[in-house]
């Protein structure tokens, strides 16, 4: 659903190079307010990369990206507080408390320390963590954890949230409350930039599907237009028939081969 016509984040022309290989090779996208992204690829085809540079992460390319309406190189780090971010693999602080940590990063994003707190009280509640709040971050399990990180970008209220495999670890009550989130926060005009392995979830909640393979963009549209394009069903098979990869029945064969001792 779009709510705006102005675009929340616009892509031009956008190379990434490290060293002699070309990761991002001219990635041009639109995208607007209250569309959940699934942006989708193998590895190495450029999708952490893109969210990385869209966060600041990442430097020295070449091209434009504006979000919010502003170009993002210029060195004004303000949309950012507008912005939250889940990646893979969190770094996150072990001696701290769920407490401290989240207080610590609401203060980060401008709240107030009684602010951040009854909120991230409140949410970590919500995820089934109240009773860990103030137990060290070093004693969460994996899925406890992930939570936590999930919580973390939320606090800031973003108007986009990037999410990079968000689902690592979780149990199956708290993936279906993140999902049911995710399409809550998109009816009030969020932007969700979902990147993931798991297709079945990507093709569940997503209102557009953006494939990129090889630093360029294969495909982008609702999963009925990606659908009509492949002439495939699953967008796992999709997937597939996009990258040129139709081997995973024969791989798997021999690997059960080697398993058994064939």
């Amino acid at each position: 659903m779009e709510l705006h016509n102005k675009p929340i984040i616009t892509i031009r022309g956008l190379e990434k190079s490290f060293g002699d290989k070309k990761v991002l090779k001219g990635i041009n996208l639109d995208i607007y307010s209250g569309q959940i992204i699934g942006y989708i690829g193998p590895n190495g085809a450029g999708k952490s990369t893109t969210v990385k540079i869209m966060l600041g992460l990442m430097g020295k390319y070449t091209g434009e990206i504006n979000i919010f309406g502003r170009n993002i190189s210029d060195g004004n780090a303000e949309y950012k507080k507008k912005i939250g971010y889940v990646p893979e693999t969190a770094d996150i602080y072990d001696n701290l408390t769920g407490r401290e940590y989240l207080t610590f990063i609401g203060e980060l994003y401008g709240l107030d320390h009684d602010e951040a707190d009854e909120k991230a009280m409140r949410l970590m509640e919500l995820f089934g963590l109240k009773e860990v709040y103030d137990s060290r971050i070093s004693s969460y399990s994996k899925g406890m954890r992930q939570k936590a990180v999930i919580v973390s970008s939320l606090l800031n209220n973003p108007d986009i949230l990037f999410l990079d495999e968000p689902l690592s670890g979780m149990d199956a009550n708290s993936v279906m409350v993140f999902k049911e989130v995710l399409t809550e926060l998109a009816s009030k005009g969020k932007t969700i930039f979902y990147s993931s392995h798991i297709m079945e979830v990507v093709e569940k909640i997503s209102s557009r599907i953006i494939l990129i393979n090889g630093g360029q963009i294969v495909a982008d549209g609702t999963f009925d237009e990606l659908k009509e394009k492949s002439m495939e069903g699953s967008l796992e098979e999709i997937f597939n028939d996009l990258t040129g990869f139709n081997e995973h029945k024969d791989i798997a064969a021999q690997i059960v081969s080697v398993v058994q001792g064939v």
